[in-house]
């Protein structure tokens, strides 16, 4: 099969890898209908994570389960599925409490840009659609298996919700879908902070009051500035950078909640100032898998439509490109038809 493999900083192949088999009888092996690149990819891509072998790439995925194991029994052969980026069994104490990022049996799944991939603990992972899905809804179903569920995490953690002011730091698929997800808990008030018009347009889309292209300090003060001096009630942090993170907790009010989902490089929060601003921190990988049944009901019933964070489709062969589109700020997200 062909599949996409990351050698080292700049450097995505698509090259010729053998199909995946089934180690494990929790484990399942669908054949990829759709996938991405995901902003997080992009941190090996440009140096800032190491690679230590040549890497198949890909954790965003939606497919047609091919084969399973003896002892799954959640999703059968022919089902489409939606899964996450981490593997969980849905049962341990973590998963019932709405974590399973945090499973005890939690495994990471990769190889998703892909033909095929292997998912473990299927029963767990993987959610099946009532019915084969409408290829125009795939896009939408795909955001769902990681960029809208983080997103939707982001918006939870931070508490969004009826008569809230939310700020989104971060204007990529994250963010933007934070601000869908914002909109659809009833926040009064959104904030995004992009300084990109294409960004803005569909941040507006989704749901965006109000734009801010000011950062750092600057974007702070503009905050509060909209907000009669007190800052946003939630702030959703959707890029992992020390500033990006300053900035979250800086343009939150006393009491109010940061929801960070932006994957953490070199963050280093100062114990004083944060003691002293009674602002709550509340993030980490989200838990895609506890949202996915109630996402993908909103996506087929039409109430959402997340897959237009996709401004532009590559077929898998041509993954360096859309390593490089996403890199330079020339698409917001990529998706991949194998």
């Amino acid at each position: 099969m062909r599949a996409t493999i990351m050698y080292a900083p700049g450097d995505v192949r698509v090259e010729e890898r053998d199909k995946p088999a089934l180690r494990k009888p929790t484990d399942a092996i669908i054949k990829l209908v759709a996938a991405c690149v995901c902003g997080s990819d992009l941190w090996p891509y440009r140096g800032a994570d190491s690679i230590e072998a040549p890497r198949p790439m890909g954790h965003e995925y939606v497919g047609i389960v091919e084969e399973v194991g003896a002892e799954v029994r959640n999703v059968q052969v022919g089902q489409f599925v939606v899964g996450s980026f981490f593997a969980s069994d849905n049962t341990c104490e973590i998963c019932r409490s709405g974590y399973q990022t945090g499973c005890i049996h939690r495994e990471g799944v990769g190889g998703a840009q892909a033909e095929y991939m292997r998912v473990p603990l299927a029963d767990g992972t993987l959610v099946a659609t009532p019915e084969m899905p409408d290829a125009g809804k795939v896009p939408s179903l795909l955001a769902a298996s990681d960029v809208l569920g983080t997103g939707w995490f982001g918006a939870k953690a931070a508490e969004a919700g009826p008569g809230k002011t939310v700020a989104v730091v971060g204007d990529g698929a994250v963010g933007l879908l934070a601000v869908l997800a914002a909109k659809q808990m009833g926040a009064e008030r959104i904030i995004a902070m992009s300084r990109h018009a294409s960004r803005q347009a569909l941040a507006r889309e989704f749901g965006a009051t109000d734009i801010v292209e000011e950062r750092g300090d600057a974007g702070v003060a503009k905050i509060k500035e909209l907000t009669n001096g007190l800052g946003a009630h939630s702030v959703i942090e959707a890029v992992g950078t020390q500033e990006s993170m300053m900035q979250a907790i800086r343009a939150t009010r006393a009491g109010g909640h940061v929801g960070y989902v932006g994957v953490s490089h070199d963050v280093e929060l100062p114990g004083l100032e944060l003691f002293f601003s009674h602002v709550h921190l509340h993030g980490g990988p989200a838990p895609v898998r506890d949202y996915l049944p109630e996402l993908i009901d909103l996506i087929l019933r039409g109430e959402i439509d997340p897959g237009k964070v996709f401004d532009l489709e590559l077929p898998l062969e041509e993954a360096a490109e859309a390593y490089k589109a996403m890199d330079e700020r020339r698409a917001i997200k990529v998706l991949l038809r194998p």
